[in-house]
């Protein structure tokens, strides 16, 4: 994983990190040795998200539309799978779901890019049961219902498989909240690809 907290994808060096020798050129073993991986591709996906204001901010969202092509076509020529992953509103502007759904969207079809719509689960899980805290006390981050959402809408994008009853929980989150996440994120990742 390479992150930069708050970047944009323009901050990222796509091509030099897909170079041979580049990321994932080695790893540790439990002794932490270091094993140096083959060369050549070390991944089939690369999975790819903006700041989460940064696809429908006024002065940012140019940049956005241009790195998305720009960094799909870098990943196609390394032999990878472009993804993007969909944002979420802010906990306090719910508006922003539609319009990251369509940018992300946009970006998704003019790029030929798988998009987990990890945001729309957001927004029906909210609807769903409004008390259930989704959000990071600054109203941006994921909570831990949060983070299983999205590791759950993960999961049915990239699978195309359902991840209602996969026995992998988070601590703290009871039964039948797990069991409302994984229903949440399959039904919208149905609904997204029109299954």
């Amino acid at each position: 994983m390479v992150t930069i907290g708050g970047s944009g994808l323009d901050w990222h060096d796509m091509d030099n990190l897909l170079r041979p020798g580049g990321l994932g050129a080695y790893s540790f073993d439990e002794q932490n040795n270091v094993i140096f991986n083959k060369p050549g591709r070390q991944y089939d996906a690369v999975v790819m998200m903006d700041c989460s204001q940064c696809p429908i901010h006024p002065q940012l969202k140019d940049a956005f539309t241009t790195f998305a092509k720009k960094d799909s076509e870098i990943v196609r020529a390394h032999g990878m799978r472009p993804v993007f992953f969909m944002s979420w509103a802010y906990a306090d502007k719910p508006e922003m779901t539609e319009q990251l759904a369509e940018a992300y969207t946009t970006a998704g079809n003019a790029n030929d890019a798988l998009v987990i719509p990890a945001g729309l689960a957001f927004a029906r899980v909210r609807k769903l049961q409004p008390e259930l805290n989704l959000y990071a006390p600054d109203k941006r981050h994921p909570s831990p219902a949060g983070t299983y959402l999205a590791a759950c809408v993960t999961f049915a994008a990239v699978t195309g498989r359902s991840p209602v009853d996969n026995a992998y929980t988070i601590i703290g989150l009871d039964a039948g909240t797990t069991q409302l996440l994984q229903k949440a994120a399959w039904d919208t990742v149905q609904d997204y690809y029109g299954r």
